[in-house]
C-alpha cells in the first residue's frame, strides 16, 4: 500500500537518524518531498519575519533555493547582465556578516573554471522606471567575468545553467559550513549567533549534477566529511537521482574506520523513493551491506514491466542506459557492441529499434506512448539475453 508524500515526510522525521540518503529518478517527487518535509517541521503560519524570530528549524537546498537567484539580462542595453539575489537572513549572514565571498569564489572556480570570476556588488543608488531613487543593497547582485590570462577579461558574462547551479550550491555550502561550525560549540551562550539554536534539519535535494565524475565524487566526499564533522543534534536528509553521487555518499557514511561522532549502523539509513501508478509513494529501505547498483535497479524495473506487459517507450531508454554504462565498464567503444549478432543484420535491426524507441525521458510520468507487441517481445528477448550473457545478478530484494 503506497503512501502520500506527507506520510513519507513523517516517516523520515520519525526515523530520527543523523543522515538519511534517498535515491529517486527525476520526476518522482524529490523536490515536493523536501517541501512537504519543510511544511511538516515548520508550517508557514504568518510572515517570514515572524518565523525567523521564532527560530529556524529546517534549512533546505532544492529548486526553490535556486529560484532565489534570477537573471537581469539588461534587455535594453544588452551589456550589464547580472544574477540578482533575493536577500534574506541566510544570504546576508553568510555574505555580509561572515564575509564568505572568497570561499564561494574559490569553490566555484575549483568545480568549474579557474578563470570564471563572480563579483558581488557594493551598495549603490539607481533610478527606477518611475524616476524614483532607490538604494540597491550590497551583495544583492552578482556579475561574472572570464579572465583571459593576458591582464584582460570578458566582462558581464551570462554563465551557463550548470555554472549558475554550481555558484548557488557554493553559496549554500559556505552557509552550511558556517552553521555546522557554529552549532559544534556545545554551549549556546558561547555561539557567535543564536539564530541556529533551533535548527534541527538540513534537507539537500540533488546538489549540482552538471559536474564530471571526478568532481562529483569529490563533492560527495566533501559533503559527507562536513556532515560527519557535525557534533550537534543536526540531522541531514539528502535526495539525489545520480547513482554515482548516491554510492559515494553510501561508502563515506558507512566507513567504520573513521572516528566520527556517530555510529554508521545506528545513525545512517538509505532508501529508494518510488512512485506508483496511482501516484502514491513508497520509501524502500536499502540494506547496509548492499551497494545501490543502478543498472541492476533498471534491469529489475524492465523485468517487472515485461512480466506485466505494461511496456512503454521510456523502457527502451532504460535499456540503452544499461547498455551505455555496461559498455563503458567493459571497455567497448560502442554500446551497440553488446547487442546479439548471431544472424546477418540482427544487430543493426536491434540498434535501429532501440534508437527509434529510446528517448531522454527519465520516468514513466514524463512520457507514455503505444508500443507494438513485436517491440515488447524484442525488449523481453534483449533483457533476457543481456542479463544472461553479462551475468547480471538479481537486484537486492526490497526490505522495509
Amino acid at each position: 500500500m503506497g503512501k502520500t508524500l506527507q506520510e513519507i515526510a513523517l516517516e523520515i522525521k520519525d526515523a530520527d537518524k543523523k543522515v538519511q540518503l534517498i535515491y529517486a529518478f527525476n520526476g518522482v517527487g524529490k523536490t515536493r518531498l523536501s517541501r512537504e518535509f519543510k511544511e511538516l517541521i515548520a508550517p508557514k503560519n504568518g510572515d517570514a519575519e515572524e518565523q525567523e524570530d521564532s527560530g529556524i528549524k529546517v534549512l533546505y537546498y532544492n529548486a526553490f533555493t535556486e529560484d532565489l537567484f534570477y537573471w537581469d539580462n539588461d534587455l535594453s542595453g544588452d551589456t550589464t547582465r547580472k544574477l540578482k539575489i533575493h536577500s534574506n537572513f541566510f544570504t546576508d549572514w553568510i555574505l555580509v556578516e561572515q564575509g564568505q565571498e572568497p570561499n564561494i569564489v574559490a569553490n566555484l572556480q575549483h568545480y568549474t573554471n579557474d578563470k570564471l570570476s563572480p563579483r558581488f556588488n557594493e551598495a549603490y543608488s539607481t533610478t527606477d522606471t518611475e524616476g524614483h531613487t532607490v538604494t540597491v543593497k550590497a551583495y544583492s547582485e552578482v556579475t561574472f567575468s572570464i579572465e583571459r590570462g593576458d591582464d584582460e577579461s570578458i566582462e558581464n558574462v551570462k554563465v551557463s545553467k550548470g555554472e549558475e547551479s554550481n555558484f548557488i550550491w557554493c553559496v549554500f555550502y559556505s552557509l552550511l559550513e558556517e552553521i555546522v561550525e557554529v552549532l559544534n560549540v556545545s554551549e549556546p551562550d558561547d555561539r557567535e549567533t543564536d539564530k541556529f539554536n533551533d535548527l534541527k534539519y538540513v534537507f539537500i535535494d540533488d546538489p549540482i549534477s552538471s559536474l564530471d565524475d571526478s568532481h562529483l565524487i569529490e563533492l560527495a566526499v566533501n559533503v559527507a566529511t562536513l556532515i560527519k564533522s557535525s557534533q550537534s543534534e543536526l540531522q541531514f536528509i539528502i535526495t539525489t537521482h545520480n547513482p554515482l553521487f548516491y554510492n559515494v555518499l553510501c561508502n563515506e557514511f558507512n566507513n567504520r574506520n573513521v572516528d566520527y561522532s556517530y555510529n554508521p549502523r545506528t545513525m545512517f539509513k538509505k532508501y529508494r523513493l518510488e512512485r506508483h501508478e496511482d501516484n502514491s509513494f513508497s520509501l524502500v529501505f536499502q540494506p547496509d551491506d548492499s551497494p545501490f547498483s543502478y543498472h541492476l535497479y533498471l534491469i529489475s524495473i524492465l523485468e517487472k514491466a515485461i512480466d506485466s506487459g505494461d511496456i512503454q517507450k521510456y523502457h527502451f531508454s532504460f535499456l540503452r542506459n544499461i547498455l551505455e554504462k555496461t559498455s563503458t565498464f567493459l571497455g567497448y567503444k560502442y554500446w551497440s557492441d553488446l547487442l546479439p549478432d548471431d544472424h546477418p543484420g540482427e544487430r543493426k535491426g536491434y540498434i535501429k529499434r532501440i534508437l527509434n524507441l529510446s528517448s531522454h525521458s527519465k520516468h514513466s510520468g514524463e512520457e507514455v506512448s503505444f508500443i507494438e507487441e513485436n517491440d515488447k517481445l524484442v525488449l523481453g528477448r534483449l533483457v533476457k539475453t543481456i542479463s544472461e550473457r553479462y551475468h547480471f545478478k538479481s537486484f537486492p530484494p526490497e526490505a522495509s
